[in-house]
């Protein structure tokens, strides 16, 4: 049988059925981050944010949720014995993104970040290029449940917004303390550069350990 086009969950559609919905659920959570990150700056952190956040810590609900009984049916259902171990780290790590997204615009709400208007555009940027790596995350993780070969087609993309974000984190930064704002600010507007960022790397860990668990399939 050619490996390659093997569906990890061959024997039960619901189980992949809900693997996909958590999928969908950390989809929609980076294009909602996007968005929030996108009304923060136009907003100054009023106006539609408080409904951002909501939808966001709905879809991390929901993901949990999600996550929780995937972990059930692949215990009580006997399913993958051989790549378990892998699915579960591999749900744990996707879970995080969400988790991690989460809070950081929690901490957008709470701090107020003052991000000044000539950094709106590079700060919106650097969220499309994290939210792409989400995405594409998402569908390298998709095509580990059903079709092998092509996870490879998704994972250089994450590698690619990875770098991306890496680039347009550190101009905002150098733009940050090339200006006349005081020191305190500056470290202030450089954690949430970095918050934001680290979200594109968390992605990256994702994509560098299904490598290692696609390779274990096709061996």
């Amino acid at each position: 049988m050619d490996k390659s086009k093997l569906r990890l969950f061959h024997t039960t559609k619901e189980v992949e059925m809900h693997f996909d919905s958590f999928l969908d659920t950390l989809s929609q959570g980076g294009m909602a981050f996007c968005a929030a990150v996108g009304t923060y700056v136009d907003s100054g952190g009023n106006g539609d944010l408080a409904a951002k956040l909501h939808q966001l810590n709905e879809l991390e609900h929901k993901g949990d949720d999600l996550r929780r009984q995937v972990e059930h049916e692949l215990y009580t259902l006997a399913l993958i014995p051989d790549f378990r171990g892998d699915v579960l780290s591999l749900l744990e790590d996707l879970d995080c993104l969400l988790n991690v997204m989460e809070e950081t615009m929690v901490s957008f709400d709470i701090e107020r970040p003052a991000f000044p208007q000539e950094l709106h555009a590079d700060l919106r940027l650097l969220a499309q290029n994290v939210s792409s790596a989400v995405e594409s995350a998402v569908l390298a993780s998709r095509a580990f449940l059903r079709d092998i070969q092509s996870v490879r087609d998704h994972l250089h993309k994450v590698m690619f917004y990875e770098k991306e974000a890496d680039r347009q984190s550190d101009k905002l930064k150098r733009a940050v303390f090339a200006s006349s704002l005081p020191l305190v600010e500056k470290l202030h507007l450089r954690r949430f550069i970095d918050a934001i960022d680290h979200i594109a790397d968390e992605s990256e860990d994702v994509a560098d350990w299904l490598a290692i668990y696609t390779i274990k399939r096709l061996d």
